[in-house]
């Protein structure tokens, strides 16, 4: 084989939790060091366009804080090396004494998504049916918004992305586009540039996304169903629904015509904060304007309601019926269009039923060994931990703390850095960057399949997720065809099982296209609900949603789309609500650990409206104390008026060592399951905020 001759450009995807996954362009300076990082050009979503964090890849990939050794902990706060099998052997010793004394679901394997990649983000399953260790039911980001629009479509999947340049109204709602997903952006300016559409931002304070909008509507944090049925309410009153399609498509447009009569723009002016006018003038134009694409965000959808406020919001393309048209339509993500075998990765077929499913989201609650949260298990008393930080983004803070603080829990974590969830851990093993190992991904966003190859080696010892799975398997004594496997052979065989051709194909061709054509995308022939119907009157406890299960008050749930006042309101206690935003320059934790990005966000603060500032003798930049029940943080003060009154904002998820008593900003949010299927309400949090 001939040896590269560098620099050379080779083509990546991005990793990262983000449902733009950009097709990356990256110059590689030598067997160990890349350099600058595009988005590729000729890739019809991402468009040559990335976000400036990733375009900085390089300074993460050799940032001289990546763990490069295993280490075992001496003491507090002390680690020390050790050698690869030493690691692996203590790790297989404490996992197998745990099973002997309580077990197999005593060990539970926890893992998320800091790397999307399917090898090396979803191998960790194939370890947990093998062995029948605890399973793990994901509900700390996607449950509230994948059910509430599957409750509607019966599918999560929607219009080409690509076609809101096709749009005359593009309403992206609930996510901050050009801090999450900067390429929705690019195509809803490419409709403004090439045919005039007009850009809609509905969002709970005035972000970056809503700078650029032509109507921007700050609404209070939980309300969007009200706004939802109000408009839908002006729709029916001035004749702008589509009553043809109303009839074919939808289940009971006559019940929801009728239960929307009383949900007048005053009645959600109340609820919202927003002005009759404003709710007039929003109806009014995706009512008279066909080609309406509804980008519906995740944000919105991390409250206690949040699942019936997507279903709400989706639920306006039908009364329109937008649908019927290229660049028309409501779309949140493409994720049933994939249809991938991840059989050798996983090996569904081990999977017990019988194992118990354990709520990511209360991990507190269950390193805690709360009864309920163990669902009649015993407690945990072993964790590996793969591609997430839950000492920093997991709710209820200080539970989690206490939790990972058990001598009697054994904990190892594999990381790229000394994350605080790492710190307090027993074995920390060293893990690749995405551009140190092979994988494959998929976009929630768009309709790519993309692949994302080694290009460089990894800085000392790191090692790739499937190298430590493969190798505890080996130490555990339970054998799978998948461990025998490399990333690359897993790609392979993935590929050839789903009919996408094999690895050398997608190396020569970089990515699939896999959007479905345009009236199975549009829901033209039916939508994906046994009667083809959209559901305006959805069965909540059958939605084909991932779930375990009802969970939360589901039972109090709206039978139509409605606003449901569940939410964590104000009180005279905690006058304020906290939405936990975020920042343009991180990624969940991921990026806060790099120079750049930390200059870029400053440091932890709160947005808060000059009249309330006032009202509490807060300053610029005053140092603050912000809290309720579960606990208080310390921060400083920002007085911006793009925040409504009695709503507070606090951007990024910030190492809690950047919070002055060490208390980070998930000290205050709630781990309560929200309905139907669990779920954490991340913007949902009532609060006090007094001087320091």
């Amino acid at each position: 084989m001939n040896k590269p001759v560098y620099p050379l450009t080779r083509a990546s995807a991005c990793p990262h939790d983000c449902p733009s996954t950009c097709a990356l362009e990256v110059d590689v300076l030598g067997p160990s060091t890349i350099g600058r990082v595009r988005g590729a050009a000729d890739n019809a979503y991402t468009d040559g366009v990335i976000c400036a964090k990733v375009a900085r890849y390089a300074d993460r990939t050799h940032h001289p804080d990546r763990l490069t050794r295993p280490l075992r902990r001496v003491g507090e706060g002390r680690f020390e090396p050790m050698s690869w099998d030493d690691a692996l052997d203590l790790v297989a010793e404490k996992f197998l004494k745990a099973e002997q004394a309580l077990g197999s679901e005593t060990v539970w394997p926890y893992h998320y998504a800091g790397t999307m990649g399917l090898v090396q983000r979803d191998s960790i399953h194939r370890l947990r049916h093998t062995k029948r260790y605890s399973g793990q039911f994901d509900t700390i980001c996607t449950n509230n918004a994948w059910t509430g629009y599957i409750a509607g479509t019966g599918l999560l999947a929607g219009p080409d992305p690509r076609e809101m340049a096709l749009a005359d109204c593009v309403v992206i709602w609930g996510t901050n586009a050009v801090s999450t997903q900067i390429n929705v952006m690019t195509h809803a300016v490419k409709a403004r540039k090439s045919r005039g559409a007009k850009i809609v931002v509905i969002d709970v304070y005035n972000t970056g996304t809503m700078k650029q909008a032509d109507m921007g509507l700050v609404l209070k944090p939980g309300t969007d169903a009200a706004l939802a049925c109000a408009a839908m309410h002006v729709l029916f009153r001035d004749g702008l629904a589509d009553w043809d399609y109303l009839r074919r498509y939808t289940d009971c447009p006559d019940d929801l015509a009728e239960h929307v009569k009383s949900r007048t723009p005053e009645w959600a002016a109340a609820i919202t904060g927003l002005s009759v006018a404003e709710i007039e003038a929003f109806a009014h134009l995706v009512g008279n304007t066909k080609r309406s694409y509804f980008r519906l965000g995740y944000g919105f959808t991390r409250s206690r309601n949040g699942t019936v406020s997507m279903h709400a919001a989706a639920s306006i393309a039908c009364v329109t019926g937008c649908w019927q048209y290229e660049g028309g339509g409501a779309f949140h993500n493409n994720g049933a269009i994939y249809k991938l075998d991840k059989r050798m990765i996983e090996a569904p077929e081990r999977r017990d039923p019988s194992v118990r499913l354990l709520d990511q989201s209360r991990i507190g609650a269950i390193l805690c060994s709360e009864p309920e949260a163990l669902e009649g298990g015993p407690p945990v008393t072993a964790m590996l931990v793969q591609n997430t930080n839950p000492v920093s983004v997991a709710p209820e803070q200080e539970k989690v703390k206490r939790g990972f603080a058990r001598d009697d829990l054994f904990v190892c974590v594999h990381e790229q850095f000394m994350t605080e969830t790492a710190a307090m851990a027993d074995v920390v093993l060293p893990a690749t960057s995405f551009v140190e190992h092979d994988d494959i991904y998929k976009g929630g966003g768009h309709q790519y399949l993309q692949l994302g190859p080694k290009l460089i080696d990894g800085p000392g010892e790191a090692r790739e997720n499937l190298f430590v799975l493969n190798e505890l398997m080996t130490r555990l004594g339970v054998e799978h065809p998948g461990n025998a496997l490399s990333a690359r052979e897993h790609i392979d065989w993935m590929l050839k099982a789903s009919g996408y051709g094999d690895w050398d194909t997608l190396e020569r061709d970089r990515w699939l296209d896999l959007q479905p054509e345009f009236r199975q995308a549009h829901y033209l022939d039916g939508f994906g609900h046994a009667d083809k119907k959209f559901h305006f009157r959805p069965d909540w406890t059958k939605t084909p949603a991932p779930n375990d299960g009802a969970k939360g008050p589901w039972s109090d749930m709206p039978e139509l789309p409605d606003f449901w006042p569940v939410i964590e309101d104000s009180d005279a206690t905690h006058p304020f609500r906290l939405v936990t935003a975020p920042a343009r320059s991180f990624l969940n934790s991921t990026f806060n650990e790099t120079e750049g990005s930390r200059k870029k966000e400053g440091r932890p603060e709160v947005l808060l409206h000059p009249d309330e500032a006032a009202r509490i003798g807060v300053g610029e930049g005053d140092a603050i104390r912000m809290g309720n029940e579960r606990g208080a943080v310390r921060l400083h003060a920002r007085i911006f008026d793009g925040v409504l009154p009695g709503v507070v904002v606090s951007e990024g998820i910030w190492p809690n060592s950047a919070f002055v008593d060490g208390r980070g900003i998930n000290t205050l949010t709630g781990a309560d399951p929200t309905a139907p299927y669990g779920g954490a309400a991340f913007h949902d949090s009532h609060v006090w905020i007094r001087l320091d």
